[in-house]
């Protein structure tokens, strides 16, 4: 051991008492640093600074007109990137876009194509297209550029989304508002409209009596009017008969027609709820899309589309069979189209819910659900609520006429036929006249009667399902209720439908720029560089009589002293001069010093024992821990060979416990890197001093062979 500190001792005589040495021995001391100065600077902020990353932007949209108004969603899209200085926006034409992509001016485009805000208004419309940004990226220019302005291209298709969905939701909310306060003003008219259904109910009994009675006198009337023609006071008698039965009989048909007035809004109501229904069916599949196949939210997701599809049959069942009882009282069944859409709608809720008995049977089971079966679940949900969609749309224009018309029809005869037999008892010129006039208008009353007769216990039926469908709906629901949610405020729903989750990001020790971040590794780098640089420079062999041994510690000490320095620069250079975030300064000086030691010991030990040939295994071990130590990339991320060898390579944990002292130490962590480095050192050591010598024998004539070829040194 004398031997090795009297080596030592002369080696830093001769550094010290040689200025050119000295000068040599101070930069090799200083150039690490430099190597991590450098690379950590350059990284310090990359992501906060993408300002001067092109991207060109083309708008060619030429707006359309969406509910009678013009509107330029390309236009507003431009709008809000003048505002964003996220990344350099440049306002371009196609063409200088495309060019400017190739040669590189660009790094990225983003055309806005004509049709864009033609496309956004389909969701108005039976036909829905979602528009379409063409993103063009030129990836031979940098490897890291693409994902910036991929996530700006993402950030702007989130942005026009959420603005879409806000704006959309806003009119939809905006009208429920509308629609609340007008219910509420109805509610009077509502009130009365109930009573008078349930008078009319009350009621049916007398009106039948009624009916049946003018059904007879129709028929009493047509026998005298066939057998005394001749006898005008008995035609007088009929006429005004007939008269008083056509007036009675339009009377209540025109207190019937008021029932008639509720099917409408009731029907439209139903359906409105049907598609608010189907829309929350489609969130229930989004997230029942997410789940895990046997998680107990898919189970819970499965079972509330289940009840709430049972619901959309029954109400959809319901709708159908009052339009095919209105469609019996018009002429030429006008509403048969529509009831064929809503049948085809009903049975695509009835594929759902088989689909969706089948899926819950299949997780009970615990088996994978079947994704052709959730494919064909997600498109039969598509296209129900596409055609229900379509009939909403229609359904003034279409499904209102066409009630009012079975209405009017039977009213509008009756009254002809009152009319008639009025202006007949009015004015009787001609005996014949008067007397053909009665026939006729007593034939075609007895006809409308008939007609009455037969369909009367329908309408009776009709007047009874509406009277029990709102005793029903007072006994479960509370119209006021309802009216106080549609009257909510429209801006805070509309803007909680728009981003209905938020993110709330808790920072565990938070580091707050990339380049303190990356100091860990680009330290770590600085190091094990130092070492190879002082192999490079420096001799490890002494000049004199001593034994292998005392040669390998005593000029080990001496570069150890120099790496010892190279790490207490670069360390206090990183705290002090670069400003870099360590949460504890000393720790990380510390760490440096015990690192670069490990590092020192092990590559001078390498070139020591093997000599070029271990300069060689120095560089080979840095090139494959710069790829497999997880300094810059999750070690995740890499391939296997490089996941492989990551735990037996002393950047692991070194880098680990730098970063720990950067970031905040937990000392378990920091405990393992400690001693796994403690023992590499050791190992190292024991490597050196027993096998130097034998191994050093055989590396040397393996040199000198190497050198007869007078190619190497």
């Amino acid at each position: 051991m004398k031997n090795s500190v009297d080596i030592y001792k002369t080696d830093i005589k001769n550094i010290v008492t040689n200025w050119a040495m000295l000068i040599i021995v101070v930069a090799l001391m200083i150039l690490p640093s430099l190597y991590a100065w450098f690379n950590i600077k350059a990284s310090w902020d990359p992501y906060g600074n993408t300002r001067g990353i092109k991207i060109a932007v083309t708008n060619e949209d030429k707006g359309a007109i969406i509910q009678d108004e013009h509107v330029n969603v390309g236009k507003d899209v431009i709008a809000s990137l003048k505002k964003n200085k996220s990344l350099g926006w440049t306002f371009v034409n196609k063409k200088e876009a495309i060019k400017g992509v190739q040669r590189g001016d660009y790094y990225a485009s983003i055309v806005i194509p004509q049709d864009f805000s033609e496309k956004i208004g389909t969701v108005l419309e039976e036909r829905l297209e979602k528009p379409v940004l063409t993103y063009t990226v030129n990836e031979k220019i940098n490897a890291i550029v693409p994902k910036i302005t991929s996530k700006g291209a993402s950030s702007l298709t989130e942005e026009i989304s959420k603005n879409f969905i806000e704006t959309a939701n806003g009119a939809i909310f905006a009208l429920f508002n509308e629609i609340g306060i007008k219910l509420e003003q109805d509610l009077p008219a509502i009130k009365q409209i109930e009573s008078r259904i349930f008078e009319l109910e009350k009621r049916m009994p007398e009106i039948k009596k009624v009916v049946n009675e003018a059904v007879r006198a129709t028929n009493k009337a047509e026998e005298l009017v066939n057998q005394a023609k001749w006898a005008i006071p008995v035609i007088e008698q009929l006429t005004a008969d007939g008269a008083a039965v056509t007036k009675q009989l339009n009377d209540f048909l025109t207190k019937t027609d008021q029932a008639f007035e509720t099917i409408s809004p009731n029907i439209k109501s139903t359906l409105i709820a049907l598609q608010s229904r189907a829309n929350q069916l489609q969130k229930v599949k989004e997230e029942l899309a997410g789940e895990q196949t046997n998680s107990e939210q898919t189970k819970v997701n499965l079972q509330q589309t289940i009840n709430l599809l049972t619901q959309q049959i029954n109400d959809m069942n319901a709708v159908i069979r009052v339009l095919n009882q209105l469609n019996d009282l018009a002429p030429n069944e006008p509403l048969a189209r529509i009831i064929s859409k809503l049948e085809l709608i009903e049975n695509s809720f009835s594929q759902q819910l088989s689909i969706a008995k089948n899926l819950e049977a299949a997780i009970n089971k615990g088996e994978q659900l079947p994704s052709e079966m959730i494919e064909r679940f997600h498109q039969t949900s598509n296209e129900g609520a596409s055609q229900l969609n379509g009939v909403l749309s229609r359904y003034n224009h279409e499904i209102i006429p066409a009630i009012d018309q079975a209405a009017e029809n039977a009213k509008s005869k009756t009254k002809k036929a009152y009319e008639l037999l009025t202006e007949a008892n009015k004015s009787l010129p001609d005996i014949s006249s008067v007397l053909q006039s009665a026939a006729h208008g007593v034939r075609l009353g007895q006809a409308e009667l008939k007609n009455l007769q037969q369909n009367f216990p329908a309408i009776e039926q009709k007047v009874r399902d509406i009277a029990n469908k709102i005793r029903e709906f007072q006994q479960t629901q509370d119209i006021q209720a309802i009216i106080d949610l549609l009257k909510n405020d429209v801006e805070k729903e509309s803007d909680f439908f728009a981003e209905p989750v938020l993110l709330k990001e808790k920072r565990l020790y938070p580091i707050p720029n990339y380049g303190s971040a990356m100091s860990p590794f680009f330290t770590t780098l600085s190091l094990w560089v130092g070492a190879l640089l002082l192999v490079s420079l420096l001799r490890v062999e002494v000049e004199g009589a001593y034994k292998s041994r005392d040669i390998y510690l005593g000029r080990l000490f001496t570069f150890v002293s120099i790496a010892l320095f190279q790490a207490f620069i670069v360390t206090l250079g990183d705290i002090f001069i670069l400003k870099a975030y360590v949460v504890d300064k000393m720790m990380f000086v510390l760490f440096g010093l015990f690192i670069s030691t490990v590092f020192m010991t092990m590559v001078y030990t390498f070139v020591s024992v093997f000599g070029n040939a271990g300069k060689a295994i120095a560089i080979v071990l840095l090139v494959l821990q710069l790829s497999a130590a997880g300094g810059t990339f999750p070690i995740q991320v890499t391939p296997p060979f490089f996941q492989a060898i990551n735990p037996f390579l002393p950047f692991t944990y070194a880098i680990s416990m730098m970063r720990e002292a950067v970031g905040g130490m937990l000392v378990d962590i920091v405990r393992r890197d400690f001693l796994v480095l403690l023992v590499i050192l050791i190992g190292t050591l024991l490597f050196g001093l027993f096998l130097r010598k034998p191994l050093s024998n055989i590396s040397k004539r393996l040199t000198e062979k190497a050198h007869e070829s007078k190619l190497i040194h």
